[in-house]
């Protein structure tokens, strides 16, 4: 009895502890807020919004040819966990003269599955450089009006991420060039804001 005590103290109470307070995270975590006030869209040919949407924004500008690659990172490591959520979409901003490379990204993308919640705007450098002024961010869109980095907005247009804990590793953004930062980092914080809107919904049904 005195030996059943000490390996229940000495192996099952540490692995008890674990599971409690990895549930603790799992389900009371919260993504930082990091900017609450990121532009809407203008009106488009499209009538694609980021209000009342997740959304994962990305600015590739005129510069498909050599940022594609880009989509196809996000396509597999992101959009195909999480796109049969309720509300969630991609939105890639880009210029008029890039409307071909988007139908062959597009018909790309739609080799390798789904692409209904891939969504392309078309606007003016100016109004892409407008939207990505109004991101809290430590890059520069390059000359075509793109970057390799993406960012989370919410429902209610704040942009969402991880606080900069240290000059190593800010995530106000997420390179897409990076399969690592994909997988290891924006997979996580993409899980844990999905999870708030759950719970949200679970609470408001329970009120009614």
């Amino acid at each position: 009895m005195k030996k059943t005590s000490i390996l229940i103290i000495l192996f099952v109470f540490p692995l008890v502890a674990y599971l409690f307070f990895a549930s603790g995270i799992n389900n009371f975590g919260v993504l930082p807020t990091l900017d609450d006030h990121v532009n809407e869209l203008p009106s488009n040919d499209e009538g694609i919004q980021l209000k009342d949407h997740i959304s994962v924004l990305g600015f590739l500008g005129s510069d498909l040819q050599y940022k594609k690659a880009n989509a196809f990172n996000l396509n597999q490591k992101i959009y195909k966990r999480f796109y049969e959520f309720k509300d969630f979409q991609f939105v890639v901003l880009v210029t008029e003269s890039a409307r071909e490379a988007v139908d062959q990204i597009v018909s790309e993308l739609e080799t390798l599955g789904d692409t209904s919640n891939w969504k392309f705007v078309f606007l003016e450098a100016s109004q892409i450089e407008a939207i990505y002024n109004s991101l809290e961010t430590y890059e520069t869109l390059d000359s075509n009006s793109a970057t390799n980095h993406v960012f989370i907005i919410d429902k209610e247009l704040r942009q969402r991420g991880r606080q900069k804990d240290d000059d190593k590793h800010p995530y106000p953004s997420y390179d897409a060039t990076s399969v690592a930062t994909l997988t290891n980092i924006m997979i996580d914080d993409v899980k844990i804001l999905l999870a708030e809107y759950r719970l949200a919904l679970k609470r408001n049904n329970a009120n009614r």
